[in-house]
């Protein structure tokens, strides 16, 4: 009963999520985002799952089969009823199973996106030089079968292990001091389950380790060393074959009743031809051969990756110009760039943090994150600026409490703005856009001031309700403000609702009279989180930056990249 409800418990709880996020998703428009990912992750995880289920739960059944005709009886304790271990074990296949396949079918339903990308791959129209496969296959294919082999091999595994474990019960596998009996009715099983292991092994010899080679560390630089293409790639193709015979071994083993002393032969044939030809004669080649002479040896090499890094970098087009430095600087040349001369930086960032915190924080709970580089017309002129949004650090309040921080102080208010090249007579940096409400002293200016999402914001609030939202300070008066945007998530009907207070475990938005069906739930404010959430397929830099739009409301930018580390031969970023 208790499981039940635990099961009960995890299912409610992941459907409140599932629904609070598509709330988020429909608020932004990006639905198909949404309904992509959870397809492909439902798709995955019960595919995956099922596939689990079927081969353990045939398996385990398979070790069961027939009578026992000795189960091992256990009594813990003297007046204890006698266990039928054997028994016991029977009843255990099925939960097993699908414990394992729900294991088994999260972990795959993880690898949704990588999948998509297998699905809809593109070629690059460029080959590796070593194996003359597209790029997309390493970027693309590759990880597919890497992750498919390793998912295939660790069931295998766990399936070896769980049917050696019934047969040992059953007394069908014995072990005699150093000699092992395993029984007609084992040997075939186990024979076919060890065979699979070595095949799977043979498979990502030839298709993961072997393209693997071209991102080997081995050398000086990244990708396929010297040694890599004159002994590591010959001694792989060798324990390839080595994990093939050593298949066939183990079967011929079966037959032939020698099932145990064959795997051992297999398991020392294959792992022997792994250490001479990919541990120990690589690095032979690599003292012997190329150490006395690497530059030579390795310059082949180094072209590939300088090569590959120039592309995948997006640097093979990029002009070069050979610079003599004996060119001088004349009044001319001034006068050409007085653009730039006139915004050159005497500003830097850190200190300009903190001087704008002093300056202008103006309340304690108000926090200068960080300062960015930004250009605009300004009074007829193109200017370099400095700027910093003032976001609200909700954990500054006076008085936390549910109605604070949750319904009156919802939002930032407006930014520090002045150009990068000039100081006032007390040696402080002159200020363009300032105080509270945001004023300016030039053609920029700032209509909306409100700043619901930043960088330092990560807490949920409720827009638009009976409670009025604390705008900025004026002297010894708040002024309060009501959101007028059409961002968040409608509250809507009491069933919208629940969710909303479960998502946010409290019990006070479902009762608060403040909150109303118009209302706005606020949450995945963090701008960084909220990129990432929306676009999980793309990469983001680090640093999001605000602007001044024509209109004069405050927008973030964050760029974004189509990014791998999967280019062979290529210098990855660390």
């Amino acid at each position: 009963m208790l499981v039940l409800l635990f099961a009960l418990f995890l299912f409610l709880s992941n459907l409140v999520q599932l629904a609070a996020e598509w709330f988020w998703f429909q608020a932004l428009g990006y639905e198909r985002v949404f309904t992509t990912q959870l397809v492909a992750e439902a798709l995955l995880g019960v595919g995956v799952g099922g596939l689990v289920f079927a081969f353990l739960y045939v398996n385990l059944r398979i070790a069961q089969r027939g009578l026992v005709p000795n189960p091992l009886v256990v009594q813990f304790s003297s007046g204890a009823p006698a266990v039928d271990v054997t028994r016991l074990v029977r009843r255990l296949a099925l939960p097993t199973a699908l414990v394992l396949a729900l294991l088994f079918g999260m972990g795959a339903a993880g690898s949704w996106l990588g999948v998509l990308q297998f699905l809809h791959r593109t070629p690059f129209g460029v080959t590796d030089p070593v194996f003359g496969r597209d790029v997309g296959y390493y970027v693309f294919t590759l990880p597919v079968i890497a992750g498919g082999l390793g998912l295939i091999t660790a069931l295998t595994t766990l399936t070896l292990a769980a049917a050696v474990g019934l047969y040992v019960l059953r007394r069908d596998v014995v072990l005699f001091g150093r000699r092992v009996t395993v029984e007609p009715s084992a040997r075939l099983h186990l024979a076919l389950l060890i065979a699979l292991l070595f095949l799977l092994a043979a498979l990502r010899v030839y298709f993961v380790r072997l393209p693997g080679l071209l991102y080997s560390t081995t050398g000086p630089l990244v990708g396929a060393s010297f040694a890599d293409l004159h002994a590591t790639l010959t001694g792989l193709r060798v324990a390839g074959l080595a994990a093939l015979a050593g298949g066939a071994l183990v079967l011929w083993g079966a037959k032939s009743q020698r099932l145990a002393r064959n795997t051992l032969l297999a398991l020392g044939l294959y792992f022997g031809v792994s250490l001479l030809g990919v541990a120990l004669y690589p690095t032979i080649v690599q003292k012997l051969v190329v150490a006395p002479n690497e530059l030579v040896k390795e310059t082949p090499q180094l072209a590939s990756h300088i090569a590959a890094t120039r592309r995948a970098w997006g640097l093979d087009s990029v002009v070069t110009r050979e610079l003599t430095g004996e060119a001088r600087l004349t009044e001319r040349d001034i006068r050409a760039n007085r653009p730039t001369i006139d915004n050159v930086r005497l500003w830097d960032r850190d200190p300009l943090l903190q001087t704008f915190g002093q300056l202008q924080e103006i309340r304690t709970y108000y926090d200068f994150v960080s300062v960015d580089d930004d250009r605009y017309w300004i009074d007829g002129q193109y200017r370099q600026v400095l700027l910093s949004p003032r976001e609200l650090n909700s954990a500054s309040l006076p008085t936390r409490t549910f109605i604070n921080e949750r319904l009156t102080f919802t939002h930032g208010m407006g930014l520090t703005l002045g150009p990068v090249n000039q100081v006032t007579q007390e040696g402080l940096p002159v200020l363009f856009i300032k105080d509270l409400p945001p004023v300016s002293s030039v053609s920029l200016r700032v209509t909306r001031p409100e700043l619901y999402f930043g960088e330092l914001t990560d807490s949920w609030v409720f827009a638009r309700t009976h409670q009025r939202e604390f705008d900025y300070p004026s002297g010894d008066e708040n002024i309060f403000t009501s959101y007028a945007g059409a961002g968040g998530v409608r509250v809507g009907s009491f069933p919208r609702r629940l969710v909303l207070a479960t998502y946010f475990r409290s019990l006070k938005v479902l009762l608060s009279s403040d909150i109303t069906s118009d209302s706005r739930a606020m949450y995945i404010r963090n701008i960084r989180l909220r990129a990432r959430t929306a676009l999980p397929f793309l990469s983001f830099d680090g640093d999001p930056y605000l602007v001044v739009s024509d209109s004069g409301r405050l927008r973030w930018i964050l760029d974004a990249y189509t990014a791998t580390s999967r280019y062979p031969y290529a210098q990855p970023l660390d």
